[in-house]
């Protein structure tokens, strides 16, 4: 190493710190809401935040959802810092759901065309699945395919 070399090493400058992008997300998040107040309390405390580009309620649905570079964990600790009680959008579309009669998937306050989103009605990864409707034609009702 030359004599250079060594003097440019103290001269460079270099930053390490860790300037991970966020990648642009969309964060759905179900708080209890009542009245107009709640609803601007919790609009107008996760607008202001870092990232964030659109901030839409749905008070019919106890739904916030947000869409920006941010981290889903720090907007839910931000909602939760106004005194709702607040969680991740536990419902997903009643047809994703392989089970969507399972016990703990139906939920009765869930809006409709919605299910929980649980272990137990998801398919087993290592189960067999069985498809019969391959095996008859609605376009020839007379050919089948087990003959």
């Amino acid at each position: 190493m030359g004599v250079l070399e060594y003097l440019a090493s103290f001269c460079t400058i270099t930053t390490s710190t860790n300037n991970k992008k966020k990648s642009m997300q969309t964060v759905e998040i179900k708080v209890k809401m009542d009245c107009d107040g709640c609803e601007r309390r919790i609009k107008n405390s996760v607008k202001h935040m870092k990232g964030v580009k659109s901030v839409e309620v749905i008070r019919k649905q106890s739904k916030v959802i947000i869409n920006g570079y941010v981290d889903p964990n720090r907007v839910l600790k931000k909602i939760k810092s106004t005194g709702k009680r607040a969680e991740f959008w536990p419902y997903v579309p009643y047809n994703v759901v392989y089970y969507p009669h399972a016990p703990q998937a139906y939920d009765k306050r869930a809006p409709a065309g919605m299910v929980k989103n649980v272990p137990q009605a998801l398919l087993a990864p290592n189960a067999t699945e069985e498809k019969f409707a391959y095996l008859f034609s609605d376009d020839n009702p007379s050919a089948c395919s087990i003959m």
